[in-house]
């Protein structure tokens, strides 16, 4: 018997299902809102979804505010101008709608809407004194597991490294996952979405911190993302792989936020920071050759995912096995057309060494790898990636 205490948070309503969606008026009165502001992108405004959601809450609330500019990675500046504009509203709830960039917005001008704290002064883990505004959050997109993670990562453009704010008080009170507010995903961003919620499995399994629960979430959401992302990538009208997508990645999130990201994440933040890669492009080209150097400190996982990936594979042999998972993970990629190298991202070989040094700096995500990484090894590991 493990005497062991383990912990496990997620966020405190979790709303699936086809036009689940239309839940979003009775879910606010609950919350006790009133007067609403919705942080989204350009796309989520293009697609004709945020107007979707405006549609819905007509007659249902005071006011609604909208910010429609949340840029992708979004930098420290960003979160100046959208809290201005949430206190000039004086609102009352915040939507996230759309992928982790708006979540992410929504969720730290919650709570910096109710702390007598600086952004700067709450970057780090556990530095935010108490509850934020309630929010809401909707993903359109199958992949950062923002709407059930405590976690909000934005980019300090003058150090090109990317920061997190961490603290329970970040987990919404609410998320809504309606598979069809993803239809209009491109396959692009589909692929590398879906690479991302994988990749958050992956690491919650493989992380120094994982127990039982998140390890059967973890393997849940490997399950479904695999079963269902070429599906998802090659017909995005399949509203059931849409909505299988959706699970597994809140699953994933669900395991990554109790166990943590290891080091796939650490070497993808200096890649967004410093030449601004998408993040799920980022983590997909670092994932195999980070995995290759972390599965010897930990080969029973990492043989239990090669066996999951590949049953077909007979051997018994841990390496054997644990290789046949990561082979696994490059044909994925390979079918789904993303980037493999760091050339294809137009990464310059002279940036290996600082993006090495920043890596290092993400001591948060590098306590949770099963193998320590030294500076030297970060340099050699993006060598292999070139």
């Amino acid at each position: 018997m493990n005497a062991t205490i383990n912990y496990f948070k997620t966020t405190g309503k979790i709303i699936t299902g086809i036009k689940s969606i239309t839940t979003l008026p009775q879910e606010i009165k609950l919350l006790g809102g009133k007067r609403v502001f919705i942080f989204t992108d350009e796309g989520i405004v293009k697609a004709g979804i945020c107007d979707h959601v405006l549609q819905i809450l007509e007659g249902n609330v005071e006011s609604v505010s909208v910010f429609g500019k949340v840029p992708p990675e979004p930098p420290l500046e960003t979160i100046d101008e959208c809290l201005k504009l949430a206190r000039e509203a004086n609102c009352d709830l915040i939507i996230g709608l759309g992928g982790g960039s708006a979540m992410d917005v929504a969720k730290v001008i919650s709570v910096l809407l109710t702390n007598d704290k600086s952004l700067a002064q709450m970057i780090g883990v556990n530095l935010v004194d108490k509850r934020g505004v309630p929010k809401i959050l909707i993903p359109t997109s199958a992949g950062t597991g923002s709407e059930v993670t405590p976690i909000v990562i934005l980019t300090d453009q003058a150090e090109n490294l990317k920061k997190g704010v961490v603290s329970d008080f970040l987990f919404p009170e609410t998320a809504i996952l309606d598979p069809e507010l993803t239809l209009s995903l491109p396959p692009g961003a589909t692929a590398a979405s879906g690479m991302d919620a994988l990749i958050h499995a992956v690491e919650a399994y493989t992380s120094v911190n994982a127990t039982p629960m998140t390890d059967h979430l973890a393997l849940r959401a490997i399950e479904l993302i695999v079963a269902n992302i070429r599906s998802a990538w090659a017909n995005g009208s399949n509203l059931e792989a849409r909505m299988n997508m959706l699970e597994g990645s809140l699953l994933a999130g669900q395991a990554f936020a109790n166990a943590g990201v290891t080091a796939v994440h650490a070497f993808a933040y200096p890649l967004g920071g410093e030449f601004h890669v998408p993040h799920g492009v980022a983590n997909t080209v670092m994932l195999c050759a980070v995995l290759r150097f972390n599965m010897i400190a930990s080969l029973k996982k990492f043989a239990a995912l090669g066996k999951l990936l590949c049953p077909d594979v007979l051997s018994t042999d841990s390496k054997v096995l644990a290789e046949a998972g990561i082979s696994f993970m490059e044909g994925l990629i390979i079918d789904l057309q993303l980037p493999r190298t760091l050339k294809e991202l137009n990464v310059t070989q002279d940036a290996i060494p600082r993006m090495a040094e920043g890596v290092m700096k993400v001591t948060r995500l590098l306590a949770n790898n099963p193998r320590i990484i030294t500076l030297r090894d970060a340099n050699d590991i993006y060598q292999v990636v070139y």
